[in-house]
């Protein structure tokens, strides 16, 4: 998620452990606690793309992270506090940078990005793709709630019910997506078997800042189906867009790194096209600047393949390319009425 909510949201679990000992105390630390995982990107400037595309959302979002880190920062701020006015303790502020970390990387698992949870045994990217990283659903109520308890007495009661308040009403919006996600892909399904188009999978994600229009895409050949979908349609008569893959582009280079990559991220999600003699790669997961509403969107992960320059027909890296989303008024209404499945 965005670094807004990953702050609110540790500010939030921080006034839930240590709130009545600190006071707001518990709110700040909370809050830099939620953003300590995402501090991965620092590494940016001394890493290859490549790497990078595989080092973030890793070791810094992993459980073990969480248990060997969370006494590390506990250690150093009850170190901090050691001389002041702070009843925090070791324990109270190690298991605060616990359940920072901890719901810090299980809200990441609920996008789509994928977030590797398990490093470092394994580097499976765990994503139930039920919220899209910028949610105001979620996060406004956070910062709402937060602002409040802000202001009242640390001993208060009413602090806590609307702490717990927001974090139930936050928890039960994410256990809603999951629930809608399944009613989703079962349309999905059902329209593919209308169709008669058997898949070797399915995804299946909300597009930006909602949980009731969905992007879906079947894995079909060496081509891929994507299509919308929105709980209030009527029916689930799906219309599908082909894409087709394009692997042959890249079959020359899938045992190269880059190649290993970016197969590893997409999933297999994928579209390939060759512009001007360079090569692109598009990861579809992640959507159009066109929300899919029309034909010419900008590709959001959009990833230019650098050829070595000793053997051009070898892929050397790749360059993350961040299209300008210009969104036009008129495909911002399409939308908007594309959510509630209305009339365009």
């Amino acid at each position: 998620m965005d670094t807004i909510t990953q702050f609110v949201l540790g500010g939030a679990v921080g006034e839930a452990v240590l709130g009545r000992k600190v006071g707001n105390k518990a709110i700040i630390w909370g809050g830099i606690a939620g953003t300590i995982p995402d501090l991965d990107v620092l590494a940016r400037p001394f890493v290859s793309e490549v790497t990078m595309l595989g080092l973030h959302r890793g070791f810094s979002h992993s459980i073990v992270f969480a248990f060997l880190l969370a006494p590390v920062f506990g250690w150093l701020v009850n170190r901090f506090y050691q001389n002041r006015d702070s009843r925090g303790g070791l324990t109270g502020w190690s298991w605060l940078f616990f359940w920072a970390f901890l719901t810090h990387t299980l809200l990441d698992s609920f996008t789509a990005y994928g977030t590797q949870l398990f490093q470092p045994f394994s580097d499976y990217p765990v994503a139930f793709s039920s919220i899209f990283i910028i949610d105001p659903v979620y996060t406004i109520p956070i910062i709402s709630g937060l602002f409040i308890i802000w202001r009242m007495n640390q001993q208060n009661n009413r602090r806590r019910l609307i702490n717990y308040g927001i974090l139930a009403f936050t928890t039960a919006y994410l256990l809603l997506s999951l629930a809608i996600k399944l009613r989703v892909d079962n349309a999905f399904q059902d329209a593919l078997a209308k169709q008669e188009v058997s898949q070797r999978s399915q995804f299946s994600a909300p597009l930006p800042m909602n949980i009731f229009l969905w992007m879906g895409i079947a894995q079909v050949d060496d081509h891929l189906l994507v299509g919308t979908y929105s709980i209030f349609d009527p029916h689930n008569d799906i219309q599908f867009k082909r894409i087709e893959r394009n692997s042959h582009l890249i079959a020359d280079n899938l045992s190269t790194p880059t190649i290993q990559r970016l197969l590893w991220f997409s999933r297999g999600n994928y579209h390939v096209q060759e512009i001007d003699g360079e090569l692109y790669f598009y990861d579809l997961r992640f959507g159009r600047s066109d929300f899919w509403m029309k034909d010419d969107g900008a590709y959001v992960f959009t990833f230019h393949l650098l050829k070595d320059p000793a053997a051009p027909e070898k892929i050397a890296g790749f360059d993350q390319q961040r299209p300008g989303l210009k969104f036009e008024d008129r495909i911002l209404e399409q939308y908007w009425a594309r959510i509630w499945a209305r009339p365009q």
